[in-house]
């Protein structure tokens, strides 16, 4: 059993990355405080695009990143930033444990 990583990258509709990073600051917090499995929760800006925003999500396995997918929290989240943002992608990961 490994962990997984996921690495999102969103890219915000202009003028809306204030908004969507108060969602997202706060879908972070209450998935670290509530979620056993979720090891890491990161929100990285980039300095140099006004439009772009990555997370950094570490679970401790495939179970944990389930439980996560099924949460009711993700499900509302996406749905307050769904009309934020151009387009969304996600990288899933094994962390290599060598």
């Amino acid at each position: 059993m490994s962990k997984i990583a996921l690495v999102v990258e969103f890219n915000i509709k202009a003028g809306q990355r204030d908004a969507f990073l108060e969602i997202i600051r706060g879908h972070a917090a209450g998935t670290k405080a509530d979620e056993e499995g979720c090891l890491q929760f990161d929100v990285l800006i980039p300095e140099d695009d006004d439009n772009k925003v990555m997370l950094v999500e570490m679970y401790r396995d495939d179970a944990a990143l389930d439980i996560h997918v099924a949460s009711p929290r993700l499900q509302k989240t996406r749905a307050a930033y769904g009309d934020m943002i151009e387009s969304r992608s996600i990288a899933k990961t094994r962390v290599d444990g060598s």
